[in-house]
């Protein structure tokens, strides 16, 4: 995994628990002697550097690639032709910064000592190869996955937000075997990725485990060997230059002023440190500043988007009610009051007095729904009596009043 370690390194990455290196140290020595490492150069502060020889190589390989470890390549033995001096002993100070923040991340319980990975490729759509100095997952801390990037400002800022960009644009990738609905969709509309492609359909998860948070695969920048200043203008350089590819945006919401919420899930989460102060705090500690938040906290306390999917829910569920009660309260006051009786209609009548196919035979639209049912008794009863009136047989025309009829025929005396 790593090339080249020193007797400390060695010991934070092996025997955390320790409260030094004397044990690796014995072991180093010991191994030394079976023929499995050896001393490749001792530098100007007397650290020794330790690489595996060939024969260590080989069984590194037998015990760790079997179990899908990557092992770094054989470092030989090369000298001078000439003067006989041993060549390629030189011992990068970048390599060892990536070194010593592996052990400190391990020395806090972050990630497994062969949990880490160097120099892993990440291949973008022209075939530009963008490669994480280090990668480490350690689930068990809640980091399921973390991209770090060391430097010791010998790159330029503006090279960083370059590299922040090709993750980004990597987390947007698609897998060569996308369905071609999908593939032709996200040519023929540039916001399609975003909107439409969730991250279970995108190729970075076929390579990393779900981050358990919004957003794409974390990044962080360990700055080593520098100063503070130097530091706080690179990051003021990617907190400016590279917003576009860490920043949160507005979610889209019908209660723009009760959500303050953001959406992070096209966003890199990217957090920044210095190797001192893992060294010094050690990597468990407050010592992460996330782009976009001032102060320094844990790594998964920056990793958090307290502000994010889980805010929006709960703010948009509050603001939801909160409508559907002033709307509420609001059709209260304009219901209609029952000019005859006062009392106020149900939501039955006044429906029946609004809607166009009811409101023709609403009758009095004034009145409520118990006294349009009295005028409607009161119409039916009329129109009873009427029919009952008109089916009532006619009285004769000129009848005469009994016994007085047939005193005209009487015979006279």
């Amino acid at each position: 995994m790593f090339q080249r370690a020193t007797p400390d390194q060695l010991w934070k990455l092996t025997r955390p628990g320790n409260r030094h290196d004397r044990l690796t140290r014995d072991n180093l020595l010991d191994l030394e002697d079976h023929h499995l490492v050896r001393i490749e150069s001792v530098q100007e502060d007397q650290r020794q550097v330790w690489v595996l020889t060939r024969r260590g190589h080989g069984e590194a390989k037998q015990l760790l690639e079997p179990k899908g470890i990557r092992v770094s390549v054989l470092r030989k033995q090369e000298y001078d032709p000439d003067t006989g001096e041993l060549l390629g002993t030189g011992y990068d100070d970048h390599a060892a910064a990536v070194t010593s923040t592996a052990a400190e991340l391990h020395r806090a319980g972050i990630g497994h000592r062969l949990g880490f990975q160097t120099e892993i490729g990440h291949r973008l759509g022209n075939s530009y190869v963008q490669r994480a100095d280090l990668v480490v997952r350690a689930p068990e801390a809640g980091v399921p996955v973390l991209l770090l990037e060391i430097d010791r400002r010998t790159e330029d800022a503006h090279d960083l937000v370059a590299k922040l960009r090709r993750y980004w644009e990597w987390g947007r990738l698609l897998p060569r075997d996308a369905d071609k609905r999908t593939v032709d969709l996200v040519r023929s509309r540039p916001d399609a990725i975003d909107q439409l492609v969730n991250h279970e359909q995108r190729l970075w998860r076929r390579v990393y485990p779900p981050t358990g948070r919004e957003g794409l695969v974390p990044v962080a920048f360990v700055f080593a060997d520098t100063t503070e200043a130097k530091v706080a203008n690179t990051v003021a350089v990617l907190e400016e230059a590279g917003r576009r590819y860490w920043a949160p945006r507005r979610y889209d919401s019908l209660y723009l002023k009760a959500v303050t919420a953001r959406d992070y899930r096209q966003a890199v989460p990217v957090v920044v440190t210095t190797l001192e102060q893992l060294q010094e705090h050690g990597a468990d500690a407050a010592v992460w500043r996330r782009l976009g938040r001032t102060g320094e906290q844990t790594l998964t306390d920056a990793l958090d988007n307290p502000d994010g999917h889980d805010l929006y829910l709960a703010q948009e569920a509050r603001a939801d009610a909160e409508d559907k009660r002033h709307r509420a309260t609001q059709r209260e006051a304009e219901r209609p009051v029952c000019s005859r009786c006062g009392r106020k209609f149900t939501d039955e009548r006044w429906e029946e007095i609004t809607v166009h196919r009811t409101a023709v035979r609403a009758g009095d639209k004034s009145v409520c729904g118990p006294c349009r049912a009295d005028d409607v008794a009161r119409e039916e009863a009329a129109a009873e009596a009427a029919r009952r009136q008109a089916a009532a047989p006619p009285e004769p025309e000129g009848e005469q009043e009994p016994g007085r009829g047939r005193g005209w025929f009487r015979r006279r005396p």
